[in-house]
């Protein structure tokens, strides 16, 4: 249980762009003729969780939208609930 928490720790400090590399890593993995099922699952469920983790960190910036105003301030960008 404790090396699953390391990992979900090491997967929350990575960046997007980390995250969608190692996306299209475990893809190619995944393209490989002869992967053991066992092995095929682990990937697609890493696979899942990255997908999940960058969705997550799009969405934080989605949320921190600035907008700059007439007079050259910045703005929070706020959606309206």
């Amino acid at each position: 249980m404790e090396e699953t928490n390391k990992v979900e720790e090491t997967k929350k400090e990575l960046t997007l762009e980390e995250c969608l590399s190692r996306i299209e890593e475990t893809l190619s993995k995944l393209d490989e003729e002869g992967l053991p099922l066992e092995e095929s699952f682990a990937l697609y469920q890493e696979g899942v969780e990255l997908i999940r983790l960058s969705n997550e960190k799009i969405d934080r910036v989605e949320k921190q939208v600035l907008a700059v105003t007439q007079n050259g301030e910045v703005d929070e960008f706020r959606t309206q609930a």
